[in-house]
């Protein structure tokens, strides 16, 4: 009899009862069929190398329990389980961020690039503080913050056009 057609013959009448135990270890009917089917691959890959010693039985359960014990383990590292409809659309298309980081790098190196005033002009205003908070941040009257703040603006926008590079220190 070859080791395949052994190991059948003795471990498909055990099938059952190790998908019982996996549902009993796992709680969670698919992840036991898994795991019950996983327990005769394991034992066809090891069947030569099996103690003689142990029964077939507890053995079969020996390797049913540390595949579990495994997946238990990595069940915190890997999230919650939901179904592929029931999980919202944006939690699957998640935007890459190179491309934002990348933009921000180059908004940045641009920015300094600016004058001075100008670019403390456009900054102030960016951090969402209002005109007002600008002129007295800034110390200039509110004509002069929105003027600079406009230049900065046309300025940045034709560095950007033009891919302006900033000079390296």
């Amino acid at each position: 009899m070859s080791v395949s057609a052994e190991m059948i013959a003795e471990v498909q009448p055990l099938i059952p009862a190790l998908r019982r135990y996996a549902r009993a270890m796992l709680r969670h009917r698919d992840d036991a069929d898994d795991l019950a089917q996983d327990v005769p691959e394991r034992a066809l890959a090891h069947w030569r190398s099996r103690r003689g010693a142990t029964s077939q039985r507890a053995w079969l359960f020996t390797i049913l329990h540390n595949l579990a014990l495994d997946r238990l383990r990595r069940r915190p590292r890997r999230g919650p389980e939901a179904a592929i409809d029931s999980v919202p659309e944006q939690w699957l298309a998640v935007p890459a961020e190179q491309e934002r980081a990348i933009a921000q790098h180059d908004l940045l190196a641009q920015l300094a690039l600016l004058p001075e005033d100008r670019a403390r002009c456009f900054c102030a205003l960016a951090w969402r503080i209002s005109a007002a908070e600008a002129t007295a941040v800034l110390g200039a009257p509110l004509g002069m913050v929105m003027s600079r703040l406009s230049r900065a603006r046309e300025r940045l926008r034709r560095q950007l056009e033009e891919g302006v590079v900033q000079p390296t220190h």
